[in-house]
């Protein structure tokens, strides 16, 4: 198995996800590199915390962490600058989602890395871009949510409701690495480096944009309306005797196959459920039906009946039974791995994407707060002496 990155050097500055997982995603293909973090360990590396007395390294640093060096550096003194330059000859991308006042006080905007390394590829993330009057605002994935209208549809009775999950951070961590790898290899062809940026604001556009799209063309100004989908039905979350199943039909023959399974075979002719667009604008009808139908059953009878006529369907998990689920287990997507201190192994999420002749395996667990400072240190020519007064000054 190939390791397609091989060879490259990917300097971390990333905070939280968007920054962290492209890099991470980089690893995941071979990539070196190396996570550069405050003296004390940066505000990303506590969140989620694994004990009981909510101390040590939180949950987000062990997925964002993986594969990487660890390095300590304060790159506003002098000395740390001068660790920068050092660091960013011997790179080939940096990736850092910071502001961009920020990236130039740390030396790390693109026209002061090019005088460093003609063919440097600066990955740089942000919250609204790089141009337009939000540019110079900061936030997190909920911003993205909230000003894409996604958050608003997303919501019911006039609420509007985030979702849990940071999609909008992950989504933007993977539209940046596929800039990246294309970046590299325009490199590979040209010889030349460039700026990449991406944006939360923009992820989240690209994924409501069929919804804008919608609003654009037809002025049909949708609310929110919870679970229930409003293209198609039925497309809903129904609970039944003991607990909650999703179900999604789509399409002429899935809404056939569902009528028939309630026995309403006559809605098959019936003038408001022709097409998915009035399946959905009629929704409320199925949805109703189909809470019925569920309540009689429990959720293992109505998932084995939905299935039986393979209509898309399955079980609502919370966090613990989506751990016990034998299909997770058998697909290899969490892999435990041990970290100091903890006593129980740590499951970690691998990279989704299986390759028949390219490893995509996670490599090495995440390193501790500045782990491998004295290795990384030697390797730009810093002798042992000079990495003891740079850590005297609280540089490294």
């Amino acid at each position: 198995m190939t390791n397609i990155l091989s060879g490259i050097r990917v300097l971390d500055f990333g905070r939280y996800i968007a920054g962290p997982y492209c890099a991470t995603i980089l690893s995941d293909f071979g990539a070196e590199v190396i996570r550069i973090e405050k003296l004390d360990g940066s505000e990303d590396r506590y969140i989620t915390p694994m004990t009981e007395d909510q101390s040590g390294d939180g949950a987000m640093i062990m997925q964002m962490g993986q594969n990487k060096k660890g390095l300590t550096l304060n790159p506003m003194k002098p000395e740390g600058r001068d660790v920068v330059k050092r660091l960013v000859k011997t790179a080939d991308v940096v990736v850092a989602n910071l502001p961009i006042e920020t990236l130039e006080a740390m030396g790390l905007d693109y026209d002061s890395l090019k005088a460093i390394k003609e063919d440097i590829i600066l990955t740089h993330g942000s919250v609204f871009g790089d141009v337009g009057p939000y540019k110079n605002r900061v936030g997190f994935d909920g911003l993205g949510q909230a000003m894409s209208g996604v958050m608003y549809m997303t919501g019911d009775n006039g609420e509007p409701r985030k979702l849990f999950g940071p999609w909008v951070d992950y989504t933007t961590a993977m539209m940046s690495a596929l800039g990246t790898m294309a970046a590299l290899r325009h490199r590979d062809m040209t010889g030349e480096g460039q700026l990449v940026t991406t944006s939360l604001f923009g992820s989240s556009i690209l994924i409501s944009s069929v919804a804008l799209i919608e609003q654009e063309m037809l002025k049909i100004n949708r609310v929110g309306t919870g679970n229930r989908g409003q293209n198609a039905g039925p497309a809903d979350t129904f609970k039944t005797k003991d607990g909650w199943v999703l179900v999604q039909a789509l399409g002429q023959p899935l809404f056939e196959r569902w009528a028939k399974l309630m026995g309403e075979d006559h809605w098959l002719s019936d003038p408001r459920f022709t097409t998915d667009q009035k399946r959905g604008d009629n929704n409320d009808v199925l949805s109703d039906r189909m809470a019925e139908w569920c309540a009689e059953r429990t959720t293992e009878q109505a998932l084995a009946e939905m299935e039986a006529i393979r209509l898309p369907c399955g079980p609502v998990l919370s966090p613990q039974q989506v751990l016990d689920d034998p299909h997770l287990k058998a697909m290899g997507l969490l892999t435990k791995t041990s970290y100091p201190g903890f006593d129980k192994e740590i499951p970690v999420a691998e990279l989704p994407i299986k390759m028949s002749k390219t490893d995509t395996k996670m490599k090495r667990r995440a390193p501790t707060l500045g782990e491998h400072t004295d290795e990384i240190m030697e390797s730009l020519g810093y002798s042992a002496d000079e990495i003891a007064e740079l850590r005297k000054k609280r540089v490294v």
